[in-house]
C-alpha cells in the first residue's frame, strides 16, 4: 500500500514522482471516500482489496481522500465497491490519461506564479508581440498594455516559422530584453521553448514555458519541462484531438511537473478564410475532462485582428481560465503575424468587453 498525502489545492508527493506516475497508470478503479469518511471505512476497504491480491494507492488531499486499485479490472468488478460505508463513488479507470484526469484530482488545479493565479476565479490576460523585435519596442508595448491588467509578457526568442527564410527570432538576445522589460515593470515573462537543448537558457529567463504546437508531440521536449519546475503551456497541436492533447499533457506530468496550462488555439479544417478554425467546445469538454487550467489563444485561431475581439469574448464566455493574445504598436511593421496582432487601443477595449462577460458568468479580469 502507498501512501500520498497532501495538502492545499494540489497533492504533494513524499515519495519520487516518477513512482507515483507509474502507479496511478497501473490503476485500474478509484474509489472517492465521502468528505465525513471514518479512518476505520477507509481501512476496511484497504484490506478488502488486498485480500483479492489488489495494490492499493491512497491519496489524501484537502478535501477528498481517493483509494486507487491497481490489479485485475475483472476482480474487482465483481465487488460492489459502492455498498461499502464512507465510500462516496466508485470509478473505474478507462481513459489511458491518468494524471490529467478528473478521476486523479476532483478539484481544479491552479497554478501560482508568485502570487499570480491561472486556474481560479480570476481570467488572467497573457500578451505581447508574436517575436521579440527589440528592447524599445517590447517595452512600448508592455506599457500600453498594463492599464488593462495584463501581468504576463509574452514575446518569442525562438520562432518557428514555415519558412526556413523567415525571422527566426534573437535567441537568447531576445530573452534579455524580456527579463529587462520583466524588470521595469513586474510582468512575468512566456516564452517559447523549441528544442530541449535550450532547456537551461529558457528557462534562466522566463517565468512560464510555452510548448508551441508542432511540439505537442515532440515527447523528448514534453519529457524535459516534465523535469522542470516551472509552469507549462502547452498548445493544442493542428490536428490534435481531445485525447492526443491530454495524452501530450500526461508526458509532462508523468515526470513529476504537475503545473500545467492547456491551451487551445484553433485546429486545422477545409476552412480558408480563417488562418484556423477555433474549437469553442474543446474548452468546457477539457474543463469537464481535466482538472488542469485551460486557456485560448484567440490570435493564432482566427489569423485576423478584426476577428479576435469577438473570438475573445466567445472563449471567456465557455469558461476558459485565461487568454493569451498578440498585440503590438505597429502591426504592420511586425516580424511577425502583423495580420492577426491588435493594436494597443483595440487590446485595451477588448480586454473591457471581456471584463463584462467575466462578471456575468461570476468572474473577474
Amino acid at each position: 500500500m502507498v501512501w500520498e498525502d497532501g495538502g492545499g489545492d494540489s497533492p504533494s508527493y513524499p515519495i519520487d514522482c516518477s513512482e507515483i506516475a507509474k502507479i496511478w497508470g497501473e490503476i485500474v478503479m478509484i474509489i472517492v471516500m465521502r468528505p465525513d469518511h471514518r479512518e476505520e471505512d477507509l481501512l476496511k476497504i484497504v484490506r478488502r482489496l488486498e485480500d483479492i491480491n489488489l495494490r492499493v494507492h491512497i491519496s489524501k488531499g484537502e478535501h477528498r481522500t481517493i483509494v486507487g486499485a491497481i490489479g485485475d479490472e475483472r476482480v474487482i468488478a465483481e465487488i460492489p465497491m459502492e455498498t461499502f460505508p464512507g465510500v462516496e463513488k466508485v470509478l473505474p479507470i478507462l481513459k489511458p490519461y491518468k494524471l490529467v484526469g478528473r478521476e486523479f484530482k476532483p478539484e481544479n488545479t491552479v497554478v501560482d506564479i508568485d502570487g499570480l493565479l491561472i486556474g481560479g476565479p480570476q481570467i488572467q490576460i497573457i500578451a505581447g508581440p508574436c517575436a521579440v523585435e527589440s528592447r524599445e519596442v517590447l517595452e512600448e508595448i508592455a506599457e500600453q498594455i498594463e492599464p488593462a491588467g495584463v501581468h504576463f509578457l509574452r514575446g518569442g526568442a525562438f520562432k518557428p516559422r514555415t519558412s526556413p527564410y523567415a525571422f527566426q527570432g534573437w535567441g537568447e538576445k531576445g530573452l534579455k530584453f524580456l527579463a529587462g522589460v520583466r524588470e521595469k515593470t513586474g510582468m512575468k515573462v512566456v516564452t517559447e521553448l523549441m528544442d530541449p537543448r535550450d532547456t537551461v537558457l529558457v528557462c534562466k529567463y522566463a517565468d512560464i514555458i510555452q510548448i508551441g504546437t508542432r511540439n505537442m508531440q515532440n515527447f523528448r521536449l514534453l519529457t524535459e519541462v516534465g523535469n522542470i519546475d516551472k509552469p507549462v503551456i502547452l498548445k493544442r497541436g493542428l490536428c490534435a484531438t481531445i485525447k492526443e492533447f491530454l495524452m501530450s499533457a500526461e508526458y509532462i506530468m508523468a515526470q513529476g511537473n504537475e503545473k500545467v496550462i492547456l491551451c487551445e488555439r484553433g485546429i486545422r479544417t477545409f476552412e480558408t478564410e480563417t488562418r484556423n478554425t477555433l474549437d469553442i467546445s474543446a474548452v468546457p469538454l477539457l474543463k469537464q475532462l481535466t482538472h488542469l487550467p485551460v486557456i485560448v489563444d484567440p490570435s493564432h485561431a482566427v489569423g485576423r485582428a478584426d476577428l479576435v475581439p469577438a473570438v475573445s469574448r466567445a472563449a471567456v464566455a465557455a469558461g476558459a481560465d485565461g487568454l493569451l493574445v498578440e498585440v503590438h504598436v505597429r502591426p504592420e511593421e511586425a516580424m511577425s503575424d502583423g495580420p492577426q496582432s491588435l493594436r494597443p487601443a483595440v487590446f485595451l477595449s477588448m480586454i473591457e468587453e471581456c471584463r463584462r462577460v467575466a462578471e456575468a458568468i461570476g468572474r473577474f479580469i
